[in-house]
């Protein structure tokens, strides 16, 4: 019962208010972005996982799924609405003065063009691989197994090049010692 209730109090205010409610302005405790301000966009069916985002190009911290025991409340909310775009929280931060507020820098609107441009490469790219990559592989798996020697005799090959390379060097190996032997009588006679 005592873990239950400091969750609740973690999650809701003495008023009853939800913390974690869209809008809100946290810090990350843990992982690698932990020091840095984000803001909840968005709720996750699971009680205990809410949408952050920095936005990246802002504070660092893309957006992702997040728990809430990794979040750090601050008492300053935004208004925006749910899965608000990055574009559109930077500008609820402008009206709200959370730049100041925070101590944080804006980005230049150069800063936000590559951005923009670098998000919609990535959107473009993965998704002409992904159609590059399959299409090829099959055709290419098919007649190989056709073509190809059925798994045993390919199994048997490689045993007997395995067995060929273990006497090749037990023969080697005699030869060494044999040379070895020569030149310690040879020593022994001098």
């Amino acid at each position: 019962m005592g873990g239950d209730a400091s969750r609740d109090v973690r999650k809701r205010t003495s008023d009853g208010v939800n913390m974690y409610e869209i809008g809100r302005i946290c810090m990350k405790t843990a992982g690698r972005e932990a020091g840095k301000f984000c803001v909840v966009v968005g709720k996750e069916k699971e009680k205990e996982f809410v949408i952050v985002t920095g936005p990246k190009i802002v504070t660092k911290v893309r957006r992702r799924k997040c728990n809430v025991r990794h979040l750090e409340p601050v008492p300053i909310k935004v208004g925006i609405k749910e899965n608000a775009t990055d574009s559109e929280v930077m500008k609820a931060f402008e009206k709200n003065e959370i730049y100041k507020k925070l101590n944080l820098q804006k980005p230049t609107p150069e800063q936000i063009k590559l951005a923009e441009e670098a998000k919609a490469r990535h959107k473009e790219k993965p998704k002409e691989k992904r159609e590059e990559k399959k299409e090829p592989e099959k055709k290419e798996k098919k007649p190989e197994k056709k073509e190809g020697k059925p798994k045993k005799e390919k199994r048997e090959e490689r045993k007997e090049k395995k067995h060929k390379r273990k006497e090749h060097k037990k023969e080697k190996h005699k030869e060494k010692k044999k040379t070895a032997k020569k030149k310690s009588k040879n020593k022994a006679k001098k």
